[in-house]
């Protein structure tokens, strides 16, 4: 779960976590409109991961390892509170869960401001 959407800030943590478990990540595709300051590129751990534009919405990333394997990550807004967070990565991760992000978002709240 990102704590804002300043894409310098947010996206080396999650590379550095990415690689530890999946090898090295070569590509990573957000959309332009959800994140702030969309560099072309970013070097995490002296590697150079390539940033590439897609209309995915401001609740999924493309991750790209090698030159084929694709992954889609779930974003949990920074505005959504703990449990509905925790809720959403639940449902995400479930091996029958055929839901887009989107749905997940809206079905556990997620996606709402949260209430004071």
């Amino acid at each position: 779960m990102p704590r804002s959407r300043d894409i310098a800030s947010e996206l080396p943590a999650l590379l550095t976590a990415l690689t530890r478990h999946l090898g090295p990540v070569t590509r990573v595709g957000l959309d332009t409109v959800a994140w702030a300051g969309l560099p072309t590129r970013i070097v995490v751990d002296d590697r150079v991961v390539h940033i590439d534009s897609f209309p995915v919405g401001d609740d999924t990333i493309l991750i790209t390892r090698g030159d084929q394997d694709l992954f889609s990550l779930l974003v949990v807004p920074p505005t959504a509170t703990p449990e509905a967070a925790r809720a959403a990565m639940a449902q995400a991760v479930r091996a029958d869960n055929v839901s887009q992000a989107e749905q997940i978002l809206i079905d556990t709240g997620s996606g709402q401001e949260p209430s004071d």
